[in-house]
């Protein structure tokens, strides 16, 4: 059973920065995610329902418009999860409405946290690397139009990679 995951990529030149400062970290999934705003986190999906998900994703982009989305800075989920994350500082309430619109009809899936959109350096490492995580990146800053979406599927080799995107307002 394939496991997708429905994703903002983050361009050029930030994406390949912010994934080297992540394998820094020590991040074991630095080199097997790329860097991302996740809309859906791994959903396993039948073979038959793959294809009404990918007609729910090009009518959800369809109804969607195109938004800037600013990163800033850096938080964390400790001490409820090992994690240190850059912000979405600008679009997120963009980003709220479309996981919303995403994480509905053939994919919708309850989740165990509160939706959060943000983007992952640091994950499951020691604390020494979290701190230092946070402190490194706590001036980063970029800015973006975000023009489309990606769906994404697990590798049996681990590696998450695109399959398609979806373009915002059709």
């Amino acid at each position: 059973m394939p496991t997708i995951g429905v994703s903002i990529a983050i361009p050029s030149p930030h994406a390949e920065m912010l994934q080297a400062k992540r394998a820094s970290f020590g991040d074991p999934l630095a080199e097997s995610i790329p860097t991302h705003v996740t809309l859906l986190p791994p959903t396993e999906v039948d073979d038959d329902e793959l294809t009404d998900a990918v007609e729910h994703l090009e009518e959800v982009a369809a109804e969607k418009t195109s938004f800037r989305m600013v990163l800033r800075g850096t938080g964390s989920f400790r001490p409820i999860s090992p994690v240190v994350f850059v912000q979405v500082s600008g679009g997120l309430a963009d980003c709220e409405l479309l996981e919303k619109a995403v994480r509905s009809g053939p994919l919708e899936r309850s989740l165990e946290f509160y939706y959060h959109p943000h983007v992952t350096v640091a994950h499951h490492v020691p604390e020494e690397a979290l701190d230092r995580a946070f402190t490194e990146l706590a001036d980063f800053e970029c800015e973006f139009a975000v023009g489309e979406f990606h769906l994404y599927e697990h590798g049996t080799d681990g590696v998450w990679r695109p399959v398609r995107s979806f373009s915002l307002g059709g």
